[in-house]
């Protein structure tokens, strides 16, 4: 038998960005993911083979104690597995990492620890809180505030470090917040010194309340503050007004609901998370291929006859490419072929399979490739269009009244996807979405059979957003009020939109 491994992983605090290099890997080649609760669940897909277990624990609730985890960790790495363990923050900083790598020594399981990023210095860079500078301290100490309440005496110094430490970080610390704030203070640590608790660090979700050491407990209490929270006091904290730049950004704590296929909710994800948003993913469309290939294929054995090639999305790319392919064939098939885009985005799709469009309308629309073509003539020319179940018939249309020979085979379908609905019904049930956004008239339609005959209803305080106006007339045909239209039909326009929208919005 192989022999195991078993490497500590340290996920960070939240930000599945902040992973190290060496973690990723690690996480990638393992074949089991032993995971925690402060562990970003996303972090999951960057092992889709490997078996997952999750042990992550809260407080007052254990899903595992710490003793089986540990069991569990020997007996996986004796069956010869990889096993990432991946833990919140890092592994050695109050995340029982040690306990965790001891026992596997004394069990002689090889192992290795990956740090990670830990809460601590997360919370206070997100929250914009140097936890040192030269002008204000160059002490630091870090501390957990994970004791029982009820004990009457702390086994921490409290006389030392309230005035010996600049800088103090409490992990773990807010069932005992009354008692570290009445400790510092009773030990000579003046009741204005700012204190600053962030929950959530480093995710759209997170908080910070700023108060002194005087006022905390109460300020917290009325904020509703609840763990997993990190406490950071000392006089650094008063830079965060000048320095914050991760929760003042403009979309910051709005949850967008993102409805394109799940393979393409990335690049749009990224746009709004640039933002400060939480983009929520729930595909309403899935591409599949038409029910026969024939047609495609019987126009790319044509291509040497072929003219203009109009490609009007990364989904045609696609398609057309992976026939061509199917084919035997290659870019040299295209030898004399005028390639339109009709827009960036589908250019960029095609410069990634080593073509560069000769043309891109300044109107990222049918309508644009149309003008555009006119405007060049096109009679007595071939046109090959691969197109969408559900496309337009304009193209076509315009261009063969223009004297064109249009062909456009059927390149793909767009198709509910399977298990949508009750995603989706559970995410507006819930009231937090503060924006859905559309970006095709298919996710219009599926979001409408998807979300039930109360579809209208839900969104009624949900901001609609829109990428075009062919999207828009469709979502208005329905009865849905949009509330954002890009003056581009593209998804960093769009984004922009929605950034203007709700900056200009007062609630």
């Amino acid at each position: 038998m192989k022999q195991g491994i078993v490497y500590l992983i340290g996920a960070g605090p939240g930000d599945p960005g902040l992973i190290t290099v060496k973690g990723l890997d690690c996480l990638r080649r393992a074949e089991v993911v032993v995971y925690d609760y402060l562990a970003n669940p996303e972090l999951l897909r960057e092992a889709p083979g490997a078996e997952q277990i999750y042990v992550g624990k809260t407080r007052g609730h254990h899903h595992r104690p710490q003793e089986e985890i540990n069991a569990l960790l020997v007996a996986l790495a004796r069956q010869g597995k990889i096993v990432a363990r991946l833990k919140g923050g890092d592994p050695f900083i109050f995340g029982r990492g040690g306990e965790e790598a001891l026992v596997l020594s004394r069990a002689g399981i090889p192992f290795e620890v990956v740090p990670g990023v830990s809460a601590g210095f997360a919370a206070a860079a997100y929250a914009g809180i140097p936890l040192t500078h030269r002008d204000y301290t160059t002490s630091l100490g870090l501390f957990t505030g994970h004791e029982d309440p009820e004990k009457k005496l702390s086994s921490l110094d409290w006389e030392k470090l309230a005035t010996g430490v600049g800088t103090l970080v409490f992990y773990m610390g807010m069932a005992n917040l009354p008692l570290i704030a009445e400790q510092l203070i009773a030990h000579g640590r003046p009741a204005t010194t700012p204190v600053a608790v962030v929950r959530w660090a480093t995710t759209p979700r997170q908080r910070t309340v700023t108060a002194t050491l005087g006022d905390v407990v109460e300020k917290v209490r009325v904020a509703g503050i609840k763990p997993p929270a990190v406490i950071i006091v000392g006089e650094v904290v008063a830079l965060r007004e000048e320095l914050r730049w991760f929760d003042n950004r403009p979309l910051f704590g709005r949850r967008i609901l993102v409805t394109r296929t799940a393979e393409q909710a990335g690049s749009f994800a990224a746009l709004l998370e640039a933002q400060g948003a939480e983009a929520v993913a729930c595909p309403l469309i899935e591409i599949v291929p038409p029910p026969s290939w024939a047609e495609l294929d019987a126009e790319i054995a044509r291509l040497a006859e072929t003219d203009l090639l109009i490609l009007t999305s990364a989904n045609a790319v696609d398609a057309f490419f992976g026939r061509l392919l199917a084919a035997g064939r290659d870019l040299r098939a295209l030898h004399g072929v005028t390639v339109v885009a009709v827009g960036p985005k589908t250019a960029a799709a095609s410069e990634a399979r080593g073509l560069r469009p000769d043309l891109v309308p300044t109107d990222y629309r049918a309508e644009g490739v149309v003008e555009l073509l006119q405007e060049r003539g096109v009679a007595g020319r071939r046109v090959l269009y691969p197109r969408a179940e559900l496309a337009r018939d304009l193209i076509p249309k315009e261009l063969a009244a223009a004297g064109a020979s249009v062909a456009a085979p059927l390149a793909y379908r767009t198709v509910p996807p399977a298990g949508g609905g009750e995603r989706l019904r559970e995410l507006l049930a819930a009231g937090d979405i503060d924006a859905v956004t559309f970006t095709s008239s298919s996710t219009v339609e599926n979001f409408l059979a998807l979300a039930g005959p109360d579809a209208v209803e839900l969104l009624r305080q949900v901001t609609v957003v829109s990428i075009g106006p062919l999207t828009t007339k469709t979502a208005e045909r329905h009865g849905l009020k949009v509330a954002v239209e890009p003056a581009a039909s593209t998804l960093e326009a769009m984004v922009e939109a929605m950034v203007e929208y709700f900056s200009n919005r007062q609630d």
